[in-house]
């Protein structure tokens, strides 16, 4: 079976453009739906964070307003709870792409803190996106693309890519305050932005690349990923 290593951020806050601190971390339902899917078919999974450091899950997603419903929260709640996983992560610095047969990113706002910059993150995305293994992004991770950015040029310029929307963020109150904007960043590093009907199950595949729009393409997004590994 195989070995995917999960990136995730390592942040607790997202700074907005006035400095205010606004609580987040990883978005329950892109960690839960590829864990339990991946996990369920036998495949082996790593966790990797910015200094190794234990992830925070963004509350707010646990909300059952959020999540689809009580029992929906409770599941993931349970999915989180029983994932070691989070509680041991490497390093992402140590990561040896060698040990893995893909890289998956789950969103939340923190990647727009820590991986959007992060020097390691974008060497690693540099060298998945070269390997051809399989690796899948979704919602506001791939802000992480940004970290590949070498002289002005990253080397998803050209691939056909979703991502969290402008749309979807106004939606949620948070476009007017954010420092920057993901699908506006990711237009101007190259990529050939795509994208389907606010918060509906919307994915991509160009290549070895797999990118999911929102939470919802994170279980979609998942399927992908497992025909690709099989």
């Amino acid at each position: 079976m195989a070995k995917i290593l999960f990136v995730v951020t390592g942040a607790s806050y997202w700074t907005l453009k006035d400095g205010a601190r606004h609580p987040t971390g990883y978005w329950a339902e892109e960690f839960t739906a590829p864990y339990s899917a991946l996990t369920e078919a036998g495949h082996e999974i790593v966790v990797a964070t910015p200094r190794g450091v234990v992830p925070h899950v963004d509350v707010m997603s646990l909300r059952p307003s959020m999540a689809g419903g009580e029992q929906v929260a409770l599941r993931e709640e349970e999915i989180l709870r029983s994932a070691e996983e989070l509680r041991r992560p490497i390093e992402l610095a140590d990561v040896r792409l060698e040990d893995f047969d893909a890289v998956y990113l789950p969103g939340g706002h923190g990647p727009m803190e820590d991986l959007w910059n992060d020097a390691d993150a974008g060497r690693l995305l540099t060298a998945a996106l070269a390997t051809g293994k399989p690796l899948a992004i979704v919602c506001h991770a791939p802000a992480a693309m940004l970290a590949t950015r070498r002289k002005g040029a990253s080397p998803f310029a050209g691939y056909r890519v979703t991502a969290y929307t402008n749309d979807e963020e106004e939606a949620v109150g948070l476009a007017s305050k954010a420092r920057w904007l993901l699908e506006d960043e990711l237009v101007h590093l190259g990529v050939d932005f795509t994208r389907g009907e606010s918060w509906k199950p919307y994915t991509v595949v160009d290549r070895n690349l797999y990118t999911g729009q929102n939470p919802a393409s994170a279980a979609p997004l998942s399927q992908e990923l497992l025909k690709a590994l099989d």
